[in-house]
């Protein structure tokens, strides 16, 4: 039943970069408070994730810097394309991620915007803890490793 839920969902952009700079922790999906030019623009594939992060403000979570692009035939309608857009969650949990964001040296990082199966923008987010940078170069060496023995292990024939 997972692997359908997971094949349903149409991903528009993804951060590949939080994947090498963080120790991702926690992961959530949560919704996200977009106008209408926003999400025909997303339906374009029009978004990037490249420089965003979410961050308390007036005891609500916001997504800031991700760059949604303007609606071609938006006209004044349109939408500023890195506004903060407030982040859809529970009181419970948006208290949960503030304690933990002032508590720990974390970080709330979007990894992929997409849409679920019921059509609706989703966020996925995670509770990140920075790299060094010789966590960087293990990281890296661990994944050369397995190639090698990919490569290794793989049959010939």
């Amino acid at each position: 039943m997972a692997q359908q839920a997971s094949s349903a969902r149409r991903i528009i952009a993804q951060n590949r970069k939080a994947r090498w700079n963080y120790h991702l922790e926690d992961r959530f999906e949560v919704g996200i408070a977009l106008q209408g030019t926003e999400v025909k623009s997303l339906r374009e594939g029009r978004a990037s994730l490249g420089d965003s992060y979410a961050t308390e403000r007036g005891g609500e979570i916001y997504l800031v810097n991700a760059h949604i692009a303007e609606y071609k035939a938006g006209g004044r309608f349109n939408h500023e394309p890195r506004r903060p857009r407030k982040l859809l969650l529970r009181k419970r949990e948006i208290r949960r991620l503030i304690g933990t964001l002032r508590r720990d040296r974390v970080t709330l990082v979007p990894l992929t915007l997409y849409f679920n199966e019921r059509g609706r923008v989703k966020v996925e987010l995670a509770v990140a803890s920075g790299k060094r940078k010789f966590d960087k170069r293990a990281t890296e060496k661990e994944r050369e490793w397995r190639r090698q023995k990919e490569r290794l292990l793989k049959p010939r024939g």
